[in-house]
């Protein structure tokens, strides 16, 4: 179960042969398809924090396809079971899966280990930026920090 309702984590398939190797994404069968809008990469260099943002409507389907990420999303909606939760996952080979984001949860990503990272997202709707809301990653009221911290 998802620290934040309605965000899911879906393990994804990575079929590998002497070729090379296929990653597995999003189908329209699967049971958490909603609907196809566009497709996009965002690509996200060593070190870099992209976010926050939101969007009204659209859902985010997530995959990080060559390198690392890390995903950190924030619940501040008002009827939700779980506001004020917070997530982070690492996304890369070492984890590929699939992170469905649903509308109104704060999101963003910072790129992790040497190499600038490939994220994919397969959108239920046409972005509009007048749908969404951004907040400057280091000076907002999300409690999260995003440096790196040594346990």
């Amino acid at each position: 179960m998802s620290p934040i309702d309605g965000l899911l984590v879906v393990p994804l398939r990575r079929i590998p042969d002497e070729r090379g190797t296929i990653l597995h994404m999003l189908r329209a069968t699967d049971p958490h398809f909603e609907a196809f809008g566009e497709i996009y990469f965002s690509m996200i260099y060593p070190g870099v924090v992209k976010g926050w943002h939101r969007h009204r409507e659209m859902t985010l389907n997530y995959a990080c396809v060559h390198g690392r990420v890390k995903v950190v999303c924030y619940d501040d909606r008002v009827r939700s079971p779980t506001r004020g939760s917070l997530m982070e996952i690492f996304l890369g080979p070492e984890n590929y899966s699939l992170v469905v984001i649903p509308p109104e949860v704060w999101n963003g990503h910072k790129g992790m280990g040497v190499e600038p990272a490939l994220v994919a997202n397969c959108a239920t709707h046409v972005h509009d930026p007048s749908r969404s809301d951004r907040l400057d990653p280091f000076d907002n009221d999300i409690p999260y920090d995003w440096a790196i911290h040594h346990h």
